[in-house]
């Protein structure tokens, strides 16, 4: 077995301090029926999947770095913030983004050092602002391309987060490209597209903002 020495040894201060209240004795209370309570996603995820944004001081198992031997003319910086349905940013939101790589084709081995394909960036307050914090994700990658006839390059975007039954799904696509021919995009209401493509703020830097609900909602998918 692992060796875990100290693992749950933590003092009444580690554990938030002194409580003022006690539990009474449920045992006593008659069981009711009634509907099972459902149970949502975290906030545990940022502890356990995403330490760093957090500034915990544990490693992380997967960065915010899809191609880290990339040269940094071919780089491209994606940032943003997660929103709720009152506008506000969401600081305990897990993103992770999924693509293939400048030729199209997606990575065949798992950790693999010169391509991932896979990234993954907490919201949270703390920790450095390269590591995701103040509420962004950041994300150090390289522009896709379509390996398919017709479709425009995309980068599919996972959203995890507090309150969720489960992850949701959309997609990023890059505002110079041509949309009008992308198969998943012509499914999209044109009003709504707007809330797929990110934004170039700067050369090779793109924003990319997803509100969960509200009148900016951003499109997600049933998969």
């Amino acid at each position: 077995m692992a060796d875990m020495h100290g693992f749950g040894e933590l003092d009444i201060e580690d554990r938030g301090g002194p409580h003022d209240y006690e539990y009474g004795d449920e045992r006593s209370v008659a069981p009711t029926q009634g509907l099972t309570p459902s149970q949502t996603v975290g906030p545990f995820f940022a502890y356990g999947l995403t330490p760093g944004s957090y500034g915990y001081p544990f490693k992380d198992v997967h960065s915010a770095t899809i191609a880290p031997t990339v040269s940094d003319d071919s780089v491209i910086l994606i940032e943003g913030q997660v929103f709720d349905g009152e506008g506000m940013p969401v600081h305990d939101a897990l993103v992770e983004i999924l693509q293939a790589d400048s030729s199209g084709n997606y990575a065949s081995k798992m950790r693999n050092e010169e391509f991932t394909g896979y990234a993954r960036c907490g919201t949270g307050p703390g920790g450095p602002a390269s590591k995701g914090g103040d509420t962004h994700f950041r994300f150090r990658t390289v522009k896709p391309e379509s390996g398919l006839e017709g479709a425009a390059p995309f980068i599919a975007v996972i959203v995890t987060m507090r309150g969720l039954l489960n992850h949701c799904i959309t997609r990023l696509y890059f505002p110079d490209d041509n949309h009008s021919t992308d198969p998943v995009m012509r499914q999209v209401p044109e009003e709504r597209r707007a809330t797929l493509i990110a934004e170039e703020v700067a050369a090779n830097h793109y924003r990319f903002d997803i509100h969960m609900q509200g009148a900016d909602e951003t499109v997600f998918f049933d998969i």
